[in-house]
């Protein structure tokens, strides 16, 4: 029975070790070895960018994402569409928080997310909308983040923690800035949709 003030503990996801490549030095431990959600989260990236690429499919999403009234003019329902991409983009928001609890914390509490939402946005700019990108872009964000508790260890009590812990957050909003510029979202982006207007 779970101390009143404590989080409930969750049986996480195990590490899966890929045989020889987890055993890589340096790199082998902290690419090949995670848990099963973190190499599906790589896979569906890489799924959506053949997606939204190669598929049509793909190809009506993002027409309908430039020009819904062409998309309607070739028989594409571009309501529909975007129901299913917003429906399709919260089942992987919620396989997110999902990979908090059961792979990262392996326990629930309610200020877990803390900014990373914010984060998930700044990475949709920083990768001009394309998953390729993003996951570049989440992995970089990873890497800081990690790299800020290694500092936390050398540095010790000599700096404040909450400094370390704004280092990837002060990180994004510079790459942000950087690209913000040059990144091109969708025509119709966030545009209502009537049928029969031009």
């Amino acid at each position: 029975m779970p101390v009143a003030g404590t989080p409930p503990t969750i049986v996480p996801f195990k590490v899966l070790h890929i045989p020889f490549l987890s055993d890589l030095p340096f790199l082998g431990d902290a690419i090949f070895s995670q848990t099963a959600p973190t190499y599906l989260a790589i896979v569906l990236a890489l799924l959506a960018t053949y997606g939204l690429a190669r598929t049509p499919l793909g190809l009506a999403i993002r027409i309908v994402g430039e020009n819904p009234h062409a998309a309607e003019a070739q028989g594409i329902d571009p309501i529909q569409v975007r129901i299913g991409a917003v429906v399709a983009g919260a089942a992987l928001m919620g396989l997110g928080g999902a990979f908090l609890t059961l792979s990262a914390f392996n326990s629930f509490f309610p200020t877990m997310i803390q900014g990373r939402g914010w984060i998930s946005i700044a990475l949709v700019v920083f990768a001009s909308w394309r998953p390729e990108r993003a996951l570049f872009g989440a992995l970089l964000f990873a890497l800081f983040d990690a790299y800020q508790l290694r500092l936390q260890q050398i540095v010790g009590k000599a700096v404040p923690y909450q400094i370390f812990l704004m280092i990837p957050y002060l990180l994004s909003i510079v790459a942000l800035l950087l690209m913000a510029r040059r990144a091109r979202g969708p025509q119709a982006l966030m545009q209502p949709f009537r049928r029969g207007e031009r």
